[in-house]
This record gives C-alpha cells, sequence and structure tokens, in this order.
C-alpha cells in the first residue's frame, strides 16, 4: 500500500548531504520518490509499506551518517519542533563563536603582531619554537569546540560521501598538519623566518569565520518560517467550553466537534464552528490577508485562527484539531515550503557532483603549483583556499530559502500555494478562465423580477419557487426562499426534490402536483409543455430567467441577478496589461453572461456552459497552445480545475474545489488572481537570481583561489578571505530570498 511519511533528517549542512540522503533512500526497493528539503531538515518520502517500514527509510539515513526520525503527524508540533531546533542551533553556534574567538585573538595577534607592528613577547623572538607552540597551544580549544567539521567531515570523507564540512576538514587539517611539519623544523633550525610558515592561525580564523557564517544563515533561515511560527501563534493553548452547563478551561486539543465554545474579547478562535449566540468583530488577516475586522452574529460560520477584537460569542465546535481552518493552512504552507520547484533540478545535478569536483580541483591546484615551482607553501596554501572558499551551501539553499519566504508570504496575503511546482508557473500562464458566479460575481444573487403566468399571481409563483428550490443549495434557491421570507410568504409543501445540475430543479408538491423550475433548455428536454410559452417571454432583462411549472402549465418567470464583484474589473484590466487572454465561462444564458463581461471588461465569454463541458473548454485552449489559470469556486468547477495547468479555487470554496486546485485564494477577491501571479514572478525572479549567484560565486571564487590569475594580473586569494566569502555566500542568499516577505505590502487586494 503506498504512504506517504515526513521525517525529520539531522546533520545535513549542504546541498551535498542533502544529494547523499536523497540518494540513499531513493535507491532502497518500495521507494517511489523522496525529496529532502535542506532548508527544513526534512524528507518527504513516497513508498510501498508492504515493502519497506519507516525504520528501514531511518536505517537508510543513518547508515551514511546521519538521524533520521519519522516527524510529528501534527503539522503545528512538526513546526515548533523545528524552531526549537533552530534556536538551540543559533544558540549553540553563538556561544561556539564566543568562546573560539576569546582563544583566536590572541592566536592571531601572536600571528600576525610582527606584520601589524604590535608589540610582542622578546621570549618569541628569541624563542621560535617557544612562539610555535603559543599557536598550537591557543587553537587547541578552537579544534575542540568546532571538532563537528572534522568528525563529520571525515567520517563522511570515509564513506566516499564528501560534503561541506569534508572540505572545511581537509583545508583547515591540511593548515594544521602543514604547521605542525613546520614546527618540527623550527625545533630543529630555531629559525624565526620559519614562523611565518605557520597556518595555526589561518586554520582557527577558517573555523570561526565558517560557523559565523552558520550563525547568520541560520539566523536568517528562522526568519523566513517567520509566517509559519505566527500561524501557530495564533492557536490558544487552552479555551472556555460550556459542559453541563458549567464554563470549564479546557487544553485546546481536548475540544471535540459539538462543543460550545466560549469566545470573549481578545481571545484566538481554536476550532472551526457556527456561531450559536452573540456577536462579534473576528480579525481574520492572518488567515485571509483580510485588514478589516469582519462581523459576525447567529448562524455565521467562524474560522480558527481568527481573533476576537471586540464582543462576545458562543460557538458550537465543527471542526477541531488537524481538521481545522488553520492546521490546514499551516500544513499547506509549510508542505509547499518543503517542496521542490522544477528549476531546483540544475542545483540538484550540480549538488550530487559538486564536493568532489572541488577536491578534485584543489588537489590539481596543489599539484601544478609544485609542478611550476610555485613552492611548497604557496601550493598548500592555494588548495586550501580552493577547498574553504568553494561553498555548496549556496547552491543548495538558492530554491528552498526563496520558495519557503515566498510561500510564507503568500499565507500572510492569504493566497496558499500548494507546490512549489505552481508556485514556479502560475507566472507563465497566457490565459486566465473566470467561472463567473462566485469569482468574478459575488455569487449572492438577487431577485429582480416575478413574471407571473396567466393565472397566477406573483405571491402563489414566489411560493411555489419557493417551496421547489426549498432543498436546493445554489445561490439562486437561497435567493428565491430569501425573497419569500422577507414578504413573509410561507412555500408550497414539496417533496421528492431532485437536481439536474446546470438546468434545474422539480419536486412533487403535497397535493401530487409536479412542480419545478430552471432555465429554457430544462423544460424542452422535460417535454414540458410550458417551453413553448417560455419561449415567448420578453428577452430584454440582463439578468438569469428562471421557468417554473406547475403541472402541465408554465407558472411564471422568476429573474435573478448577480452583481460584479468589488475589484474584478480592475483585476481583469491587470491581466490585460500583461498580455494574458481573460474569458469568463458560465453556465447562465448569454445575455446575463455579456452583461457580466461588460462590466468586467473580459475578452471573451463562453455562455450557457454545462458543468461538464467547463473541462472540454480548458482542453480546447490547451489544444491551441495556451497555458491556462482556471479560477472558480465550485463543486461544478472542480474537473476545469484539473484540468487546467494552474487550479485556483477562488474564496470558499467547496472542499472538492480545493482539493482539484493548485492554488488557493483565502478570500473571493479577484485581485487575488492578479497578486498570486506577481508573486509567482518575485519568487521565481529571486530563485534565479539566488542561483545565478551561487554559480557564479564559486564560477569565479574557486579559479581566483587557485590562482589562474596570479601570473597574469597578480591575483590570489588566501584561505582567510576565502573563509570570509564562503561564510557570506550563503548569508546573501538567504537575505535575498528575505527580500520577498516584503512583496506586495502596498498592493495587496482591498477588502471584498
Amino acid at each position: 500500500m503506498k504512504k506517504k511519511q515526513k521525517f525529520q533528517v539531522d546533520g545535513m549542512h549542504c546541498a551535498a548531504c542533502q544529494a547523499h540522503v536523497q540518494k540513499a533512500v531513493s535507491a532502497l526497493d518500495g521507494v517511489s520518490k523522496a525529496e529532502v528539503n535542506l532548508l527544513n531538515k526534512d524528507m518527504t518520502v513516497d513508498y510501498d509499506d508492504s515493502i519497506l517500514t519507516e525504520s528501514d527509510i531511518v536505517s537508510a539515513v543513518r547508515s551514511i551518517g546521519f538521524t533520521a526520525e519519522a516527524a510529528a503527524e501534527d503539522p503545528q508540533e512538526s513546526e515548533r519542533q523545528m524552531l526549537l531546533e533552530t534556536k538551540r542551533e543559533t544558540t549553540e553556534l553563538l556561544l561556539r563563536i564566543v568562546l573560539s574567538l576569546i582563544f583566536l585573538l590572541p592566536l592571531s595577534w601572536i600571528s600576525m603582531g610582527d606584520m601589524l607592528g604590535l608589540p610582542q613577547p622578546e621570549q618569541f623572538a628569541r624563542h621560535p619554537l617557544l612562539q610555535a607552540l603559543a599557536q598550537l597551544l591557543l587553537l587547541a580549544p578552537i579544534l575542540f569546540l568546532n571538532r563537528a567539521y572534522f568528525i563529520n567531515g571525515f567520517r563522511r570523507l570515509c564513506k566516499l560521501m564528501p560534503d561541506m564540512d569534508s572540505l572545511i576538514a581537509i583545508g583547515a587539517g591540511a593548515g594544521i598538519v602543514y604547521s605542525l611539519f613546520t614546527t618540527l623544523r623550527i625545533l630543529f633550525s630555531s629559525s624565526h623566518e620559519l614562523c611565518h610558515e605557520l597556518y595555526f592561525e589561518s586554520a582557527g580564523m577558517i573555523l570561526v569565520l565558517i560557523t559565523i557564517g552558520k550563525f547568520l544563515e541560520a539566523k536568517s533561515r528562522s526568519r523566513t518560517g517567520n509566517a509559519i511560527e505566527k500561524l501557530i501563534a495564533l492557536t490558544p493553548k487552552t479555551a472556555a467550553v460550556l459542559r453541563d452547563g458549567k464554563e470549564e478551561e479546557i487544553a485546546v486539543s481536548a475540544i471535540v466537534a459539538g462543543d460550545t465554545v466560549l469566545l470573549r474579547s481578545g481571545s484566538s478562535v481554536p476550532a472551526d464552528g457556527v456561531v450559536l449566540d452573540g456577536r462579534a468583530a473576528l480579525d481574520q488577516s492572518a488567515v485571509t490577508g483580510e485588514s478589516v475586522p469582519v462581523e459576525k452574529t447567529k448562524g455565521n460560520r467562524i474560522i480558527s485562527g481568527s481573533i476576537c477584537r471586540d464582543g462576545f460569542l458562543k460557538y458550537r465546535a465543527e471542526k477541531v484539531g488537524a481538521e481545522t481552518t488553520l492546521a490546514q493552512v499551516i500544513a499547506l504552507v509549510k508542505e509547499a515550503a518543503g517542496s521542490k520547484a522544477p528549476i531546483s533540478r540544475l542545483a540538484d545535478r550540480v549538488s550530487a557532483v559538486f564536493v568532489p569536483a572541488v577536491i578534485a580541483v584543489s588537489l590539481c591546484t596543489f599539484t601544478v603549483w609544485l609542478v611550476i615551482g610555485g613552492g611548497f607553501g604557496h601550493a598548500v596554501e592555494a588548495a586550501i583556499a580552493v577547498l574553504v572558499i568553494s561553498c555548496p551551501c549556496a547552491i543548495g539553499l538558492a530554491t528552498p530559502v526563496a520558495i519557503m519566504a515566498g510561500t510564507g508570504r503568500a499565507a500572510e496575503l492569504g493566497i496558499l500555494f500548494k507546490n512549489a511546482e505552481a508556485l514556479e508557473n502560475l507566472h507563465k500562464v497566457d490565459c486566465v478562465v473566470f467561472d463567473k458566479t462566485g469569482t468574478l460575481t459575488a455569487g449572492t444573487p438577487s431577485v429582480t423580477a416575478i413574471l407571473p403566468a396567466e393565472g397566477e399571481t406573483g405571491d402563489s409563483l414566489l411560493a411555489l419557487a419557493a417551496g421547489a428550490e426549498h432543498f436546493s443549495g445554489h445561490p439562486f434557491a437561497k435567493a428565491i426562499c430569501k425573497c419569500a421570507e422577507e414578504k413573509k410568504l410561507t412555500g408550497t409543501g414539496a417533496h421528492n426534490f431532485t437536481a439536474v445540475p446546470g438546468k434545474g430543479i422539480h419536486a412533487v408538491a403535497d397535493d401530487g402536483t409536479v412542480i419545478g423550475g430552471g432555465n429554457q433548455s430544462f423544460l424542452r428536454e422535460m417535454n414540458h409543455p410550458g417551453a413553448e410559452t417560455a419561449a415567448q417571454i420578453p428577452g430584454d432583462r440582463t439578468g438569469t430567467p428562471l421557468f417554473f411549472i406547475r403541472g402541465d402549465r408554465l407558472a411564471g418567470v422568476i429573474v435573478l441577478e448577480d452583481t460584479v464583484r468589488k475589484g474584478a474589473a480592475e483585476a481583469v484590466l491587470e491581466l490585460k496589461k500583461r498580455g494574458i487572454r481573460t474569458i469568463m465561462l458560465t453556465g447562465d444564458n448569454r445575455r446575463t453572461a455579456e452583461a457580466a463581461a461588460r462590466q468586467t471588461g473580459v475578452d471573451e465569454v463562453e455562455a450557457d456552459v454545462l458543468p461538464a463541458d467547463k473541462e472540454a473548454v480548458i482542453r480546447r485552449l490547451q489544444q491551441e497552445g495556451r497555458r491556462v489559470a482556471m479560477a472558480g469556486d465550485g463543486v461544478n468547477d472542480a474537473p476545469a480545475l484539473a484540468r487546467a495547468d494552474i487550479g485556483i479555487a477562488v474564496g470558499n470554496g467547496t472542499e472538492i474545489a480545493l482539493d482539484a486546485a493548485d492554488v488557493v485564494l483565502a478570500r473571493s477577491n479577484p485581485g487575488a488572481v492578479v497578486l498570486a501571479l506577481e508573486l509567482s514572478r518575485a519568487v521565481t525572479r529571486n530563485i534565479k537570481m539566488n542561483l545565478f549567484w551561487a554559480f557564479i560565486y564559486n564560477i569565479i571564487g574557486i579559479p581566483l583561489a587557485a590562482g589562474v590569475f596570479y601570473n597574469l594580473l597578480g591575483w590570489q586569494l588566501s584561505p582567510m578571505f576565502g573563509a570570509a566569502a564562503m561564510s557570506l555566500s550563503s548569508f546573501c542568499v538567504v537575505s535575498n530570498a528575505l527580500r520577498l516577505r516584503k512583496f506586495g505590502r502596498k498592493r495587496a487586494p482591498k477588502k471584498d
């Protein structure tokens, strides 16, 4: 049986580590797919649990020198664990830096004092061996504090799976070994000049600079997950519930569906539910991106993660734990942040061979400098510089940091990408197809005309329609029933209700008469005599006419009209400015559809489209060579959303529509479609910048460290400058990705 499991992996430091783990797990029988995320330090594995077990996967990871364990099933708990691990890592790195600097500063003073004109103890001038031993003594604590580089680096080198730690271990180790050899030469010669060939200080500096780089990277990396951390913080630890008529304070995890929850001003909503009593203004900005609090009263639905700014509510919990909206949002954002974009494939291929290639270049550098007479010391220095300037971390982080920052910012704006592929590909679309009702229009139509046939009155027609539509959940049915309520009319009693999607409904009245309503084609398909009368109804109205029948005659027509959403016309205009074709897709009649099209400005209208045919329209556009995004919100849109290159579920969509979509917009403003497209473009641009920097840094830095330009221009980096550059390269990549956190601050779509 197929199973998808997430694991936390410890010990990964660079893209090479990521490649080794992924290769080891992918090679297991029964694994169909394994994705390792360096940033989150986790791994998602699709496997057949009849062939493999979790322990088999964990063992495969441990066999190559890393540790792994199954991640917590609760996404919030999993995220908390990761945040705690990141904080622990940054604290440990900071402590290592502070303690290392205590010994590095005097080590640097002894090593470079002569060159900088700093006073030196006279004993060092008379006894150069004393100076060498003093440097070695000061280096020892630095080596101990940073011993993980050597332990992990050489262990993985022995397993023929070298990583960044291996480069550091070889580079710093080579400097230390050469310095020990030089110390022996000083012992026998007592030459003060040989002190200049000691690399103890360089080795210590390399280790400290690399650790500083890791600290800066970890601090910046933790900021990319701030959006998820803020979402988790919205879940309260306790909640007030009514049980047996008494108020109790219980843990949120103890809430069960059906509990009556009390929500007071300043509290966060712990579970999704329906308001039973009270009135309050809820701030839903963290989940939907809406900046203005929304008033909730009896009968309204409320979502977890909202904050009660003012008022009091008593509500019935319906979705609790992992089923709440907030938990699903956190899981969706984390899943997207941990997924891989197609653009990362090149980086993955390079990562797999990067470290062995750098070691080979370092050996070649050492050999060439010896052959051309550069001297043993110069050859060692150049080889070390090549090792420590190379940065597989920057390559491995280029894509995931941008994905995490982008998906986190998107969540703050109420835009949820289901995976990195959707995030990368959305901006490539050249055609956006909008469903009309509920997407470009509000989806809450109202009755604009009641046209009774001969023998009927307006009230009798409305009562018949309300009785027939009573069991339907369609927006038109709700509008008719609401109109009847306002007129204080009782709907005709009916049973045996049947709905034909996209066409109409019929039922049987209490007196046995068949009643129903729908569009004109529905009457024709029923071979109803009223179809001919319906054809004679005046057609100068822009609304949607629904024809109602009572037995074998036409009872009349009720016209309904939907209002165009605020921001729909602006969103369509923005898409057209970008050269994107816009199409409205609807089951409404052409007259009604064209009226809405004139208000929104779409390029094209596809009217009278049955639910089953919507997918065919998308397929036809794709056959024309279009890259299509479909924006819709209903069950009828699910096939079209699934067929589109990118499916976008717009605001309050049904669960089926959300499952079929690649992007979920937590609110229904069409402007969010434009914002999502622009965010996709910004993230992809950021990834390309990161990859360019990571590759160009190594392409220029490695030859510079090797001394390729030395004879021509006199340029060659020392190992210390190489270590500093390596430390800053990853930091620069992460910092560039953090710019995405400011995306859309002035352009977020306004509240409906």
